[in-house]
């Protein structure tokens, strides 16, 4: 998607250790105009796929799966990564989170994730597939049809693309980072 990737050249910062950030546009300031190209284009490529729930894990997948949801008329569901008090009657799955070096324990309610679900998984990231995993496991927990996953940018050289075909889960990403190597952003064109 060449205004994502214009916009990663233009404001996206790489930081050793394989770390892009890109915190000015998608996940801390946000822009509402991109994102909502984006979720175009998630729709455009999902066109043919039914689907009636968009699902997500906090926080900053929210973003896009909100603009999804809004354009289809689809209700969005995010994955906690802390247990409400107020929750009871819940999935749960436990993910390790790459940017936080840390592992979460992550719930949806069974009232919002039901065998009668088709949804799609969107996400800001996919790096080495650990919330995919987490997602794929809630939605075998719940019966539900997990009808792919689509995310804003793929750190291609992490691998986590793999872990989701190997589910047999279709998978799509709006750019590509090929390597973070010696701090230099190199996207597949």
């Amino acid at each position: 998607m060449k205004a994502l990737i214009d916009r990663i050249k233009k404001d996206g910062k790489c930081f050793p250790g394989g770390i892009l950030k890109v915190d000015k546009f998608i996940n801390h300031q946000m822009d509402p105009n991109l994102m909502k190209q984006i979720a175009v284009e998630f729709i455009r490529r999902y066109a043919s796929t039914e689907i009636n729930k968009i699902i997500t894990i906090e926080a900053s997948g929210i973003a896009p799966a909100i603009m999804m949801g809004f354009l289809l008329d689809l209700p969005v569901v995010f994955a906690k990564k802390k247990k409400p008090s107020t929750m009871d009657n819940m999935l749960e799955t436990s993910v390790f989170s790459f940017t936080k070096q840390r592992e979460y324990h992550v719930v949806i309610s069974k009232d919002y994730l039901t065998p009668k679900d088709k949804v799609l998984f969107v996400d800001d990231f996919l790096a080495y597939g650990n919330a995919a995993k987490g997602i794929i496991d809630l939605c075998k927990q719940a019966g539900c049809e997990l009808v792919g996953m689509a995310f804003i940018i793929e750190k291609a050289f992490q691998h986590g693309r793999e872990v989701i075909e190997a589910s047999g889960i279709r998978c799509e990403s709006l750019a590509i980072i090929d390597s973070l190597d010696n701090c230099e952003i190199k996207i597949r064109e």
